[in-house]
């Protein structure tokens, strides 16, 4: 079965879980829309493809945590478009949720697919449900999570490369890990491959965001500068921005563990790497 045909049948079987006659209609409604449409699915279909890498014994387990993963991506995202975080009106090139539905649901819609992740990796009932669901709570929560990457920006002194790896590198981590484990091997010698990964998308980010419209990304542009967050851009200027993203993603590679799927998982890190960014973009940083 295709990647994306495996993620969108886990998301599905996911949102039925929290479908149901006695459900606030308005909040039940919120959840579907925070998933879909679905975006790159870039976290998912790492985590499948390490999974596959180290053999893909449990499919189910693997699918199960592939759909828990991007849950919780996507509650991050609609955490992080309120007016008290980013106040961003778009996100995916439609309204943000809190903008289509309000700003209680919006917390609410954030705060039900986190607990639908998690009711996910343990309705599956398979015997590495507990490992994932502590992989997941390490990487979503406190003190290096998600959670404390978006902590990083109240406050006075920002230490960049922490607010990095938790904001954004955290994901990529649960990724490179969860597939692994899901698949029965180690999880820890996945830990610089997801670093890495996660590195290159936040640098990635900070040139998007420096670069490109928002017609273009689908949400506002230039948010960086507006609040004033530490950037790659800001600490390193667009060009040297854009070496740093060449010399992580050369380091990513090498960094692969030796498994049966190492070369295959080698050809996907560097078509990922061509998503994060516009093929013109050297054009676009001498144009500043």
């Amino acid at each position: 079965m295709p990647l994306t045909k495996r993620i969108e049948s886990a998301m599905d079987a996911a949102l039925a879980l929290a479908a149901g006659a006695d459900a606030p209609p308005r909040l039940a409604a919120a959840l579907p829309y925070a998933v879909r449409p679905g975006g790159a699915r870039i976290r998912p279909t790492i985590l499948l493809n390490v999974a596959i890498a180290c053999g893909d014994d449990e499919p189910a387990a693997a699918d199960s945590a592939a759909a828990a993963l991007e849950l919780v991506h996507c509650a991050s995202l609609v955490h992080d478009d309120l007016p008290m975080f980013d106040d961003a009106p778009l996100r995916r090139g439609k309204p943000a949720l809190h903008a289509a539905f309000s700003e209680p649901l919006a917390l609410l819609a954030g705060d039900a697919l986190i607990m639908l992740a998690f009711d996910v990796l343990a309705a599956g009932g398979q015997a590495r449900a507990l490992g994932l669901v502590r992989l997941l709570a390490a990487y979503g929560g406190m003190p290096g999570g998600i959670c404390a990457g978006q902590g990083w920006e109240s406050e006075a002194k920002v230490d960049l490369s922490a607010y990095h790896r938790a904001k954004t590198g955290a994901l990529f981590v649960a990724a490179t890990q969860m597939g692994a484990a899901a698949a029965g091997h180690d999880p820890l010698p996945w830990e610089e491959l997801g670093q890495r990964i996660g590195e290159a998308f936040q640098v990635a980010d900070d040139l998007r965001d420096a670069l490109m419209t928002e017609a273009e990304l689908g949400k506002p542009s230039g948010q960086d500068a507006v609040h004033a967050r530490p950037s790659a851009v800001a600490e390193l200027g667009l060009r040297g921005a854009a070496r740093r993203l060449d010399d992580i993603l050369a380091g990513a590679v090498a960094s692969i563990p030796a498994c049966p799927g190492e070369a295959a998982l080698a050809m996907m890190v560097r078509r990922t790497a061509t998503r994060l960014v516009p093929a013109d973009l050297p054009a676009r940083i001498a144009a500043e």
